[in-house]
């Protein structure tokens, strides 16, 4: 069915104008986004569609590229805006929480952290370059792909702390299996990485493993 076919209500833009968005299902406000349908599907029922087909909006939005355009419906140039917008989304959140972010509480980094690494469906290293007063200085993701003590080279992590003239890092990094606690390979990297920095008087404050809605301290667990 057309969109124009359908009541007025029921349209997504005409029924969030109305009621608000906190009206609207997923697959409405998806349409509002999506705008048009395709050829037997109008912009719902296109919307509907791609969250079957993944499974939920968070695994729509954090697709690979090769597994967007492998859906029914879109194609490169989705994807981009999906990017787009999901990019926007990270820095509206981060700008509302993490201006002038001190992480002098525990809650702070795991909410920061959850904002980047949460739903990735890869895993994703990353580091956090602190002030002496546990401000942050810069985010830096260090590599992508699946973990192991050699993947990551000090010498690149001191370079880059100098560059930041940090006094502090926090490592974290995300278990997409949904497995929150440390292999063998996070705690053998994780002292390397403290060793190093150490000679340079850069304390290592954590390391953190973001595994859905849980996570896990390398500090919280007396490991550093």
């Amino acid at each position: 069915m057309q969109m124009n076919a359908l009541p007025k209500q029921s349209r997504p833009r005409e029924k969030l104008l109305a009621l608000g968005p906190a009206s609207l299902s997923d697959a409405e406000l998806l349409a509002i986004f999506l705008r048009t349908g395709v050829t037997g599907m109008n912009a719902i029922e296109l919307a509907e569609s791609l969250l079957d087909q993944r499974g939920s909006l968070q695994r729509l939005f954090n697709s690979s590229q090769h597994d967007f355009v492998k859906l029914k419906g879109v194609g490169d140039a989705k994807y981009v805006q999906f990017q787009a917008v999901l990019e926007l989304c990270k820095r509206y959140l981060k700008e509302g929480c993490c201006r002038e972010i001190c992480f002098d509480k525990p809650e702070r980094v795991y909410d920061y952290l959850s904002i980047q690494l949460k739903g990735l469906e890869h895993e994703v290293f990353m580091a956090l370059y602190l002030d002496s007063q546990n401000r942050l200085i810069k985010d830096e993701i260090l590599f992508n792909g699946t973990i192991n003590a050699a993947s990551v080279y000090p010498r690149e992590v001191i370079k880059a702390a100098l560059k930041h003239n940090a006094a502090g890092i926090i490592f974290a990094h995300n278990h997409p299996s949904g497995v929150c606690e440390p292999s063998y390979a996070d705690k053998v990297l994780t002292e390397k990485l403290q060793k190093a920095l150490s000679l340079l008087d850069i304390k290592v404050l954590d390391h953190i493993i973001v595994a859905g809605n849980r996570h896990s301290s390398f500090a919280g667990m007396g490991l550093l």
